[in-house]
């Protein structure tokens, strides 16, 4: 079926949209910046995990990133190649596994690294394992999302590392980033190569994590590049790797949904829709942040024409955002257009209530759609089977 990109005028039912040649521009940028930096940058499956799609993520990228054994087995299976593993506490029940599918593998403590080592190597010899270290250091604000906040469960702070490091520890792996930007990861490499520089002779890479939204319009790509390139001439020795997520899919494609009623109390009007935040964009109350609709603008009070809170079709009472201002009145079937729903919204999606699941869909250059998934009854069954 052929749609019209910006209208989604012929889509009647609730559906992420994944648009291919945006998603094609962003690796395309991202493979550039692996090229021009001499890095590697690969996929981290907490953002985005439509496996459906890797076949245009394998034209430009080599490898992804794990943060449990389901990931770790997609990345092998369905990716095609070992994942790169972390994981803040691996299990005697899944360590085997997690291990045979990684090719590195980072330990979040010095007790899982004892406890782990030795058996992850037997189980995969060629097995690169490395240390998850904390700089103490993060500009990210929300405290949700700051993996280096006092008390933080990540990583090993510098005091806490032996002065030789086990033979089996080929690297570093930290992650300080939230949608960052170059200048941010230019003053927290600053406090990495404080803390963790006296170890780096002995390793033969480092994983600074992901976060680095470098797809996004104002993101200074020639900063990151530079910087990157400054950290190679001052450690020649290590290779780099980065594991964003979020710059993948940025701005790669909608949620699309329609109006199923038009509620009013006490001066506020509800459009109520046929999607859900709590179930289908949780994000926005977790962070929590107001998303872009589609030819409508935000406001912060329920006054004026055409303003609308928009309500979730869930039972909880606290499943709505407001305000938008539209330039007409909300019609029964009218899409609402929810902007930038692919990275972390599809993965984090539930089946809280039984509400119907969005499908998921890829759109071609031309406009052709085609449906990767639809949900239904049996998807929600079968998850309390």
């Amino acid at each position: 079926m052929k749609v019209n990109l910006t209208t989604f005028e012929q889509v009647h039912y609730p559906v992420y949209i994944l648009e291919e040649q945006r998603l094609r521009n962003n690796l395309k940028l991202i493979a550039s910046v692996a090229r021009e930096a001499g890095v590697e940058i690969i996929l981290a499956f907490k953002a985005y995990a439509l496996w459906k799609t890797f076949p245009i993520f394998r034209q430009y990228i080599g490898a992804t990133t794990a943060s449990s054994l389901n990931e770790a087995r997609l990345g092998l299976e369905e990716f095609g190649s070992p994942t790169h593993t972390f994981s803040p506490a691996y299990t005697d029940d899944d360590i085997d596994e997690m291990a045979r599918c990684s090719s590195h593998l980072s330990f979040n403590s010095l007790s899982q690294m004892q406890r782990f080592a030795e058996r992850a190597r037997r189980v995969n010899p060629t097995i690169s394992l490395g240390l998850r270290v904390n700089p103490e250091y993060s500009e990210v604000e929300t405290l949700l999302y700051n993996p280096c906040a006092p008390g933080t469960r990540f990583g090993i702070s510098c005091d806490k590392l032996p002065a030789r490091l086990p033979d089996h520890i080929d690297g570093f792996h930290c992650h300080c980033h939230c949608e960052s930007g170059a200048d941010t990861f230019r003053r927290t490499l600053d406090r990495i190569e404080e803390k963790f520089a006296r170890w780096f002779p002995q390793l033969k890479w480092i994983n600074f994590g992901g976060g680095h939204l470098m797809t996004r319009r104002d993101y200074d790509v020639k900063l990151l590049v530079r910087t990157l390139n400054e950290f190679h001439a001052r450690h020649p020795n290590l290779k780099v790797i980065l594991e964003p997520g979020s710059a993948f899919a940025w701005q790669t494609g909608p949620l699309v949904s329609q109006v199923a009623d038009v509620v009013e109390d006490k001066g506020i009007t509800t459009a109520i829709l046929n999607v859900s935040f709590t179930c289908h964009m949780p994000d926005c109350l977790e962070m929590p942040y107001r998303p872009d609709v589609r030819n409508a603008s935000k406001q912060e009070q329920a006054e004026g024409r055409h303003v609308y809170r928009l309500g979730g079709n869930s039972c909880l009472s606290g499943d709505f955002m407001g305000y938008w201002r539209f330039d007409h009145e909300l019609q029964i079937g009218e899409n609402v257009i929810f902007e930038d729903m692919l990275h972390y919204t599809t993965v984090k999606t539930n089946m809280f209530n039984g509400v119907s699941h969005p499908a998921i869909a890829i759109a071609s250059p031309d406009g052709e759609l085609t449906v990767l998934r639809r949900y239904g009854y049996d998807d929600y069954k079968l998850r309390m089977d």
